[in-house]
């Protein structure tokens, strides 16, 4: 996988969402906050970005802001939900909520 070089992950709260922009193209998390929740709805890259790692960025930067602002997490988008179990060492010391049974 190759990873994405400069381009920083910017956190737009008048949008919802965190994004990258790479190449003229724009991936992005889209998110919630409700009370001290940081609720993750989807997280959408651009074909011509796949495979450069932006997703996991874009989930790694949720998790500093969950940190930071002191918010649990709750991913509801598919992609955010596999990331965060698949790399759990990610998440250091924020609480995350499943909402759903993760089977």
């Amino acid at each position: 996988m190759e990873e994405v070089g400069m381009e920083e992950v910017v956190d737009r709260p008048d949008k919802g969402r965190f994004e990258v922009a790479v190449d003229g193209h724009v991936g992005e998390l889209v998110y919630d906050v409700d009370g001290g929740q940081l609720i993750l709805i989807h997280t959408g890259v651009p074909e011509e970005l796949g495979g450069r790692g932006i997703g996991g960025r874009l989930v790694r930067a949720a998790i500093a802001r969950a940190a930071r602002d002191g918010l649990i997490l709750v991913p509801l988008c598919p992609f955010a939900r596999r990331w965060i179990d698949e790399h759990p060492e990610a998440i250091g010391d924020v609480g995350v909520d499943w909402r759903i049974d993760r089977g």
